[in-house]
């Protein structure tokens, strides 16, 4: 079974950046630019997933992309 690609974006300083295994792949100045390049990216790599961290650190929303070879039980 493959595992799921993450992806994320995140701030860093005044900017966004999407990440994938602690790479920085694009930077961006609105979150919003960012968080279209990181659906674009997390789509386009299938299974997936696109986590969208808010400025305080916590995690504003998640997005599976593919087959999810982790369903969630029950």
């Amino acid at each position: 079974m493959t595992d799921r690609k993450v992806y994320w974006v995140v701030p860093h300083d005044s900017k966004w950046q999407v990440k994938h295994s602690r790479r920085v792949l694009f930077e961006h100045v609105l979150k919003a630019v960012a968080v279209a390049e990181g659906r674009r990216v997390a789509k386009a790599n299938a299974p997936s997933q696109l986590k969208v961290m808010r400025e305080d650190g916590t995690i504003e929303f998640e997005s599976t992309y593919g087959h999810d070879p982790y369903p969630p039980e029950g």
